[in-house]
């Protein structure tokens, strides 16, 4: 990664559009304009409506959060997010997903010993990312467990973070000092 492509607005240089969505950011569960709200504060509207997506896919979701956060981490290592990544594996280990399953999915593989729960979000996720569909057998399980409004919430889960991670890349948004890279796949 070179440099990064959206740094950070200081808040005198901001638009009062531009201050008012960093304020609601900040101000917000996040608490902070990490990952790709610097570079989405180019376009004011498009950052309030997209933290505001976030907001509910991240903290208000009907899926459990353990598990919202395994389907960030099928989206991340779809699209070899490294902010997105470094940032998700974190909380879903803290969530209580275990570190096997994130080891896999980080090497690109299924991971092995899962619960009923992970299996049925493992599958989704990594169905509607490779296939662009899902098909009729883990709908069913997906809407059985989760219910229809489940069902569209790991759609816009897998979705928001899409989006998140295709910003954070074309961005070049910086891990950390001392942050492992998560390897590309390819």
């Amino acid at each position: 990664m070179t440099t990064e492509r959206f740094p950070a607005i200081p808040p005198e240089q901001m638009t009062p559009e531009q201050r008012r969505v960093a304020e609601g950011i900040v101000s917000g569960p996040r608490g902070g304009m990490r990952g790709p709200f610097n570079a989405w504060l180019r376009s004011p509207d498009v950052a309030d409506r997209f933290q505001r997506v976030g907001e509910y896919v991240r903290f208000k979701t009907v899926i459990p959060f353990r598990l919202n956060e395994l389907a960030i981490l099928v989206t991340a290592r779809e699209w070899d997010s490294q902010f997105e990544w470094y940032a998700h594996r974190r909380l879903a280990l803290q969530a209580g997903l275990p570190e096997a399953i994130a080891d896999a999915i980080a090497e690109g593989r299924r991971p092995e010993g899962m619960n009923e729960d992970e299996t049925i979000v493992y599958d989704f996720a990594t169905e509607l990312h490779r296939t662009k569909e899902v098909s009729d057998a883990t709908f069913d399980r997906a809407k059985a467990r989760f219910g229809e409004q489940g069902v569209i919430d790991l759609v816009a889960v897998c979705g928001y973070y899409t989006a998140v991670a295709m910003t954070l890349n074309l961005s070049r948004v910086p891990l950390p000092e001392g942050a492992v890279p998560l390897k590309r796949l390819d």
